[in-house]
Parts: structure tokens; C-alpha cells; sequence
């Protein structure tokens, strides 16, 4: 029997899925992915608001990660908890929520942006992946015309391709960051140090912005793997490459060079600068207390050289240059910062 007319799904629909799922698969960059999803919302629903909130790395908060509309960019840097308000409550039960105007829904108190305009009506839906809840799509005060169950029907279609499109980049991004990055401390790794520190440095040449780098080494190191064993000594290296990330600036970058040496590259900063920071780096770190997880407290000390572009002009003279200067302190006394 052939199939009525009423029942079938509009050509123009057929050919937004097409184009979603062919967007969607396109691109591994998160960003891009947003926006697609947004564009599609758009096209679908008038309406005063669209966002895109996801969850964050602790599963217990949603933030804005895109929106459309009025007021979009007062929600920046809000944050909702799972289960408080609209789409706190959709992440935590994970289920399509759809609150009409007419109905006094004491969770729509609790969606307000940053300008407190009220939400008098919303549509919000989970995005489920294979791994859980990736976050939800709001739609703020939608026109009640465009409301039918055909296109909600679409929305929960568009939200099942973007779940996988958005697990897909994030896969993607964190097999990039494993690549980048050093087991035991957690730091970036020498591989991608010369990559980054080439950029700084061409940077440098064209827009005459200095980068300093400075080359840290663990002083007598050696002694703690033969007291203590090797596992305690990897143990105190991934805590001093924690300890590092937490007192550099922020816009400083942390990396493990190999052993029990250590970069901190400082872009934007000239020699000056740098052993200002580097000077109160090193006091930060030379009084920490660590302690092992068999109870053992150590501290480190540690050497350190400094190198700034210009004048060092290639990568391999800044960090040639600071890892000699790390040299010249551990020939005289250890312990110490030594900058030009």
C-alpha cells in the first residue's frame, strides 16, 4: 500500500538531515559542531534565545558554551547546576522538558540570563551520547504556533546526531592531547615544547613580542630514586610538574623536557620580567612540602637558566642558551636562578 501524503517527511526536511548529518561528520572541531547545531535551531524555531549549554569536567555543572539570540553574551559566565532549574533538571533526569507559557513551572524562576529577563516558556533537551548526558539545548520563549509534535520530533533527531557529533570531537581532541602530553607529570611533552616555542619565536620576528623560556632542573635528583626507590622518585616528579602548573602565570606554559628537567615558556614576557616571575617561581616551589603517597614528605630544589628571543633568535639558541645557564648554577652552588 503506498504510504498517504500526510505521512510522508517533507523533501526540504529530508534535505536539512542530509545537510546536518553531512555538517556534523565534516568537522572534528567542537566549536564548529556548536554552531551547526545552533544554525539548525534557528532555521526550526523562532524563538527569543537558543543555547547550548554542556557539562563540565566534573559532571556537576553546566555552562554556556554557545547561544543566539538576545542577551547571549550576559551568559558567559553563568553556570547551572544539575538539577536546578530547566536545564539543570533535563541533565539530571535526562529527559525533554516543555514548559508552555501558561503553565507556572517554579523551575523557569530559576532560568534567568544575567539581565534577569524572565523566561516565560522553554523547550530543553538532553544531549545523550554513549558515555551520558554531553549536555542540553534550551529553546527560550518559542512561538506556541511552532510547537507541534512533528517538530519536536525533529529537534530530538537533531539532538541524537549532534550527542555523536560532539562525542566524536571530543574523542578526537583527547587522542590530540595524549599525544602532547607527559605521563607521569601530566605536563606537556619536549615534542610539543618545540613546536609551540617555534611559533613564539616566528612571532617574535614579526611582531617584535619577546618569549622567554626557562630551563628548571631537579637538583640531586638522583639521590631520591636511590633512597627511595624509583616509583617514589616518578611520584615526586609528577608532583613537582603538578606544582609547577599551579604557580606559573597563568598564560605561562608548563613542560616536561625529559628526566627530571623542566620548561616553563613565558610568552610575551622580556628578560626582566622573566626572572621576576621565575625568581618567585623557583621560592614557591624550592619551599613546597610533598607528600608521597607511603607518607614520606620531600621537598626539591632546583636550578634554573633563563633565555630570552630576541636576542636568542631560533629555537634551538633560547633553549640552548638557558639550559647552559642551568648548567653554570649547578657549577656554582646549585639552587639558584640565573637569567642574562
Amino acid at each position: 500500500m503506498t504510504q498517504s501524503t500526510e505521512n510522508r517527511i517533507p523533501l526540504d526536511d529530508l534535505m536539512v538531515f542530509h545537510q546536518l548529518a553531512r555538517s556534523l561528520n565534516s568537522s572534528f572541531d567542537l566549536d564548529t559542531i556548536l554552531r551547526t547545531i545552533l544554525e539548525q535551531m534557528e532555521r526550526l524555531i523562532t524563538a527569543d534565545m537558543w543555547t547550548l549549554l554542556m557539562m563540565d569536567d566534573s559532571r556537576t555543572e553546566l555552562y554556556y558554551a554557545i547561544a543566539s539570540g538576545n542577551g547571549e553574551s550576559s551568559l558567559r559566565d553563568l553556570r547551572v547546576r544539575v538539577g536546578e532549574g530547566v536545564a539543570g533538571w533535563v541533565a539530571e533526569h535526562a529527559e525533554t522538558l516543555i514548559v508552555p507559557e501558561s503553565e507556572d513551572d517554579p523551575r523557569l524562576s530559576q532560568t534567568l540570563n544575567a539581565e534577569q529577563r524572565i523566561v516565560r516558556s522553554v523547550v530543553a533537551m538532553p544531549l545523550r551520547g554513549r558515555k551520558g548526558i554531553q549536555g542540553v539545548i534550551e529553546i527560550l520563549n518559542p512561538r506556541a504556533s511552532q510547537m507541534s509534535d512533528y517538530t519536536i520530533a525533529f529537534l530530538h533527531i537533531l539532538c541524537d546526531h549532534a550527542a555523536i557529533a560532539i562525542e566524536n570531537a571530543q574523542d578526537v581532541a583527547h587522542i590530540q592531547q595524549l599525544t602532547i602530553t607527559d605521563d607521569t607529570t601530566g605536563l606537556y611533552n619536549v615534542r610539543h615544547l618545540y613546536k609551540v616555542l617555534e611559533q613564539e619565536v616566528d612571532r617574535s620576528h614579526r611582531h617584535g613580542k619577546p618569549v622567554s623560556l626557562a630551563f628548571i632542573d631537579l637538583d640531586r635528583f638522583k639521590l631520591v630514586n636511590d633512597a627511595h626507590g624509583h616509583l617514589i622518585g616518578s611520584e615526586l616528579l609528577g608532583r613537582v610538574g603538578k606544582r609547577l602548573k599551579q604557580i606559573a602565570r597563568p598564560k605561562d606554559m608548563c613542560f616536561r623536557y625529559g628526566g627530571d628537567e623542566f620548561v616553563v615558556m613565558m610568552p610575551e614576557t622580556t628578560a626582566t620580567e622573566a626572572l621576576s616571575a621565575v625568581n618567585e617561581l623557583h621560592h614557591q616551589l624550592i619551599k613546597t612540602n610533598f607528600r608521597m603517597s607511603n607518607g614520606l614528605d620531600l621537598t626539591a630544589s632546583a636550578s634554573v637558566g633563563l633565555a630570552t628571543c630576541p636576542p636568542e633568535n631560533a629555537v634551538h639558541a633560547i633553549i640552548g642558551t638557558a639550559d647552559a645557564r642551568m648548567y653554570a648554577v649547578k657549577s656554582n652552588g646549585r639552587g639558584k636562578v640565573r637569567g642574562a
